[in-house]
């Protein structure tokens, strides 16, 4: 299988790309500007492309088999601080990304698209998403160290959520645990739908490696087309 991978430079992306290579698959991975980029391993190949450019996306696509997109501004692997000031000076990039990568595909409407987008959007009651509620958002970014403010950019996730449920194009969301960083590679998790996977403690999380198993598992075999999915311990 050949997998395409946008933002291979950031946290998840960068796992999902060791992950696809591991188990034998070609990737190309996609980076702001791939010159800088320093590779020695076999079966992958590195191309700079602009998220936001769909006729740039379109132009990426031929040959690939699913195109994993985890854009996020800046790089967050690098610089947290940084797309988190990004991220709140324009929440609508999600949605523009959402959008440029929808119309990329209509030209290639047989490659799948799995974007990874944010956990905000999750129902964590029927019905009551975080994302949707202040108070209940302000209290998570405040447990979690991320300034209020934060909070355009938790919809702007859930904004382009909705905008590829409009769409009838292959794709597929991934909303990570609300508690995800970089650990142990455990290939045990329990998956979920629309609501967040929380284990004995009531807690919904994953290690950034577990993620990319996942993100894999559903590249290799589609259960979640046109549809949201999550995960958790």
């Amino acid at each position: 299988m050949h997998i395409g991978v946008i933002g291979a430079t950031g946290g998840i992306g960068s796992r999902v790309v060791s992950e696809a290579l591991d188990r034998g698959h070609h990737v190309t991975a996609f980076s702001r500007d791939a010159t800088r980029i320093d590779e020695d391993r076999k079966n992958v190949v590195w191309k700079s492309v602009d998220v936001l450019d769909a006729d740039a996306v379109a132009a990426v696509i031929p040959g690939l088999d699913v195109l994993i997109s985890g854009f996020q501004p800046g790089n967050a692997a690098r610089d947290i601080a940084d797309t988190v000031v990004r991220s709140i000076a324009d929440p609508t990039v999600y949605v523009t990304a959402a959008r440029a990568l929808l119309k990329a595909l209509e030209s290639h409407p047989r490659t799948r698209l799995i974007v990874i987008g944010g956990a905000g959007s999750l129902e964590i009651e029927p019905g009551v998403v975080r994302a949707d509620s202040d108070e209940l958002l302000h209290e998570t970014l405040d447990a979690i160290g991320l300034p209020r403010e934060y909070a355009a950019a938790v919809r702007g996730h859930r904004d382009a959520l909705n905008v590829l449920r409009t769409s009838n194009r292959l794709w597929t969301y991934f909303s990570p645990a609300e508690d995800i960083a970089p650990g142990e590679r455990t290939g045990r998790f329990r998956i979920g739908g629309d609501q967040p996977v929380l284990d004995a403690e009531g807690r919904s999380r994953i290690s950034m490696e577990d993620s990319a198993v996942a993100l894999v598992d559903e590249a290799e075999l589609p259960r979640f087309v046109q549809r949201r999915f999550t995960i958790g311990y």
